[in-house]
C-alpha cells in the first residue's frame, strides 16, 4: 500500500474584477473500494464564497458547487488530501475478443452510472472522427483479445505523438490533435477513447493525479505535477474495467490516483463555471504528489 499526500492550487485572474461567478469543481480524489481510499482532506476557496455546495454527480464523482456575488480580482482553489492506494492482485487477461464483447454489449440493458453503454458511443467532446477510426482499425487485430487491442492502440499512439504542452489547449478538438501528432495527456485520452469506441469497445475518460519521479540524481520540484488524464475500457463481464495511460504508454498501477470518471473531458473537468467580467483571465494549475511522511 502507498499513501500519498497530494496538494493542488488553481488560480483564476481577472483583467477586470469578476461578479456573480458560479463554478463548478471535481478534483476530489474519488473513494474506490480495493483500490483507494481518501482518507483525509481540505479544499479551500479564497475568496470565500457566499454558498457552497456538496454533490456527486451521476458517474459517482464528488463535486463541490460555490458562487460569488460581489466583485473579486482573482480566485484560488487549494486541496490537500492523504489518499491510500493498494497495491493491485496479479495481473491477468481473462478478457474475449473484440467481436464476443461487442455481442455482449448488444445484450446488455443496464444504464446505470457503471454501465459499459455509456462509452459506446459519441459524447459531448468526442463526435466521431474517421483519421482516428482509421488509425485504429489499421492496428485491430480479430484474433487478439480485447485487453490486447486496448494495449496494442495505447503503444501505438504513444509512438505516433509527441508530447507538446505548447502544441493545444483545453479546448483542442482529438481530431486537431490527432493531425497535429502532438498534444497532452487530455489529448491522447481523447483520442485513444475515440480509437476504440470505434472498435466497440465501451471506454471512459479518467482525470487523476499522478506521482511523477524525478531524472536520476535530480530534485523532484514543488507543483511541478499537474492533474493527470488517462483511459478506462470495459474488457467483458469476465475482465472488468481496465486502465490504460496512452501518455506514459502503461497500465494503470499505484502511481496514478484517481479523481473523476466520465466519458470525456467535460464530464470531469477540474472547473466549470461562468462570471460577469469585462475583460480576460489568466489560468495556473500546480499539483505536488508525493509520498506522504
Amino acid at each position: 500500500m502507498m499513501i500519498y499526500s497530494i496538494r493542488l492550487k488553481i488560480a483564476h485572474f481577472y483583467e477586470r474584477p469578476a461578479a456573480n461567478s458560479r463554478h463548478l469543481i471535481r478534483v476530489l480524489p474519488r473513494t474506490l473500494p480495493g483500490r483507494q481510499s481518501l482518507t483525509t482532506h481540505l479544499l479551500e476557496i479564497d475568496p470565500e464564497p457566499e454558498s457552497r455546495t456538496k454533490a456527486m454527480d451521476f458517474f459517482g464523482n464528488t463535486t463541490h458547487s460555490c458562487a460569488h456575488r460581489d466583485q473579486h480580482a482573482e480566485m484560488s482553489i487549494k486541496l490537500s488530501c492523504h489518499v491510500e492506494v493498494y497495491t493491485p492482485p496479479p495481473w491477468q487477461d481473462k478478457s474475449s475478443d473484440v467481436a464476443y464483447l461487442r455481442s455482449t454489449c448488444d445484450a446488455l440493458t443496464d444504464l446505470g452510472s457503471t454501465s459499459p453503454l455509456h462509452f459506446l458511443g459519441p459524447s459531448p467532446r468526442l463526435p466521431r472522427n474517421n483519421a482516428i477510426q482509421g488509425f485504429a482499425h489499421d492496428l485491430y487485430a480479430a484474433n487478439a483479445s480485447a485487453v490486447e487491442n486496448v494495449v496494442r492502440i495505447g503503444k501505438a499512439l504513444h509512438e505516433a505523438m509527441t508530447f507538446d504542452a505548447t502544441a493545444t489547449t483545453v479546448d483542442t478538438d482529438a481530431a486537431d490533435a490527432f493531425r497535429l501528432r502532438r498534444g497532452v495527456c487530455q489529448d491522447f485520452s481523447h483520442i485513444m477513447i475515440l480509437a476504440l469506441r470505434s472498435l466497440g469497445v465501451p471506454v471512459g475518460y479518467v482525470s487523476g493525479y499522478l506521482r511523477t519521479l524525478p531524472p536520476s540524481g535530480g530534485v523532484k520540484l514543488e507543483g511541478a505535477d499537474a492533474m493527470h488524464a488517462w483511459v478506462r475500457a470495459w474488457c467483458g463481464p469476465e475482465q472488468g474495467w481496465i486502465e490504460y495511460d496512452p501518455t506514459n504508454a502503461t497500465l494503470v498501477g499505484t502511481d496514478h490516483v484517481v479523481a473523476g470518471y466520465g466519458r470525456d473531458y467535460s464530464d470531469v473537468s477540474p472547473v466549470r463555471g461562468h462570471l460577469r467580467s469585462s475583460g480576460g483571465q489568466k489560468n495556473t494549475q500546480a499539483v505536488d504528489v508525493a509520498i506522504a511522511g
